[in-house]
């Protein structure tokens, strides 16, 4: 079996919507995948749940499935892209982890890093 990278998977999704793809995934926009994408995250939980890790693994990937179809709707509608929802979450890790990607003290315990974690994300929505 060849190993396909995320790449390879990123464009799956520009195919299945362009010209010559599937017409229910050209179908879908972000309003009509609600309700996929409540089904699958409620599976995944499920899976959590009942410690499956084989269903998990699979219930992953469909919730991936619904991020990587969600960014190729707002990229075809030039909103953003793969690529800016994966810098928007790097850039979020490292301001909100500063007890390790900055020069803040180090968080000693799991409730102080949380407690960081909550104070930075404060921060960020009283600058917006």
């Amino acid at each position: 079996m060849t190993k396909n990278n995320f790449n390879d998977l990123v464009q799956t999704f520009a195919v299945l919507r362009g010209p010559n793809g599937c017409p229910w995934d050209k179908k879908q926009t972000h309003e009509t995948l609600i309700k996929c994408l409540r089904s699958e995250t409620q599976e995944l939980v499920d899976a959590i749940e009942k410690k499956d890790d084989e269903n998990m693994k699979e219930e992953l990937g469909d919730v991936l499935l619904q991020v990587l179809m969600h960014s190729q709707i707002a990229a075809e509608e030039g909103k953003f892209t793969i690529d800016d929802v994966i810098q928007g979450l790097y850039d979020k890790l490292h301001r909100r982890h500063p007890h390790v990607f900055g020069d803040h003290a180090r968080a000693a315990t799991p409730e102080e890093a949380l407690a960081l974690w909550k104070e930075m994300k404060k921060k960020e929505r009283e600058g917006k």
